[in-house]
């Protein structure tokens, strides 16, 4: 574990990078011995997503700006439905760079985020403390609904993790800069987070070889990228996996199955038989060809 100094005001300034440095790696390590919970979290995002529901990340500060990261990019990455991540942050997702400390102890709201979930929903709460009032309040009005929750604080035995179906605990060392959480805190909730929605991609079956392959291309750079994945899945030319791409709407996983000589009809049967998972319909395709 980093060992913090105590006048770090007092460095030089890269003995100050270092020692910052120092603690974001032991925080990232941190979050080594939760990675059964992140599994089970994972697993629970993966089927949450895949039956259509819908996942909502709560929390406030710091936490919440952790949280806005990851539901953000789950669409792009993985190509899920925007409307599947909402965002309860405390005070709501600040426009400017006022983001007054106060809205963590607001508490008037939280039913009305368990309400706004369906039978099928997951929530997704952080807490550094694990005592934020108003994460704590949103964890008790989800489970009272019998709605799961997965929680993530950075102190062993908070009362947030006591609330939790799935306990993800990350205790860091002491902060830097003592009580900014956005340091070695914010730094093992963004990893653990990145692990969770990365692994429930995988399992949805939108990585293939490391590859995106649920990418919905909506920019020249991105379908620059889909082109590149139909080649290097297919070894098809980029000339005939942008044509694959035109013929299927820039939907990546059926352009591939294109680019390997079905129609777009048969690439898009083929995939609903598979759950959607793009290995079984190329070892199919693969198979048929010997």
């Amino acid at each position: 574990m980093a060992t913090i100094p105590a006048h770090i005001d007092a460095l030089p300034s890269d003995a100050a990078l270092g020692a910052m440095l120092d603690s974001h790696i032991a925080a990232a390590e941190a979050v080594r011995n939760a990675l059964p919970a992140l599994e089970k979290a994972a697993q629970q995002v993966a089927e949450t997503l895949s039956r259509g529901g819908t996942l909502t990340y709560a929390a406030a500060g710091s936490s919440g700006l952790m949280a806005l990261s990851d539901a953000s990019e789950l669409a792009g990455t993985f190509g899920t439905a925007p409307s599947q991540s909402r965002i309860a942050m405390a005070g709501g997702v600040p426009v400017d760079a006022d983001m007054p400390g106060d809205t963590e102890d607001a508490t008037d709201q939280t039913e009305a985020i368990a309400a706004a979930m369906g039978p099928q929903d997951t929530a997704i709460i952080l807490s550094a403390s694990g005592t934020t009032p108003y994460a704590l309040a949103v964890a008790k009005a989800v489970r009272d609904r019998g709605l799961p929750v997965i929680a993530i604080a950075n102190v062993a035995q908070a009362p947030l993790l006591d609330l939790a179906d799935i306990a993800i605990p990350l205790p860091t060392a002491p902060e830097v800069i003592e009580g900014s959480t956005r340091l070695g805190a914010g730094t093992a909730q963004k990893v653990a987070l990145n692990m969770i929605s990365t692994l429930a991609g995988i399992l949805m079956g939108h990585v293939h070889d490391g590859l995106m392959v649920n990418l919905r291309p909506d920019n020249i750079k991105l379908r620059a990228r889909a082109a590149t994945i139909v080649t290097r899945i297919t070894g098809v030319s980029q000339a005939q996996a942008e044509a694959a791409l035109e013929a299927t709407d820039y939907d990546t996983k059926p352009a591939v199955l294109v680019a390997t000589g079905i129609s777009v009809a048969d690439a898009r049967r083929l995939l609903a038989g598979h759950d959607n998972r793009l290995r079984p319909c190329l070892e199919r395709g693969a198979a048929s060809t010997n």
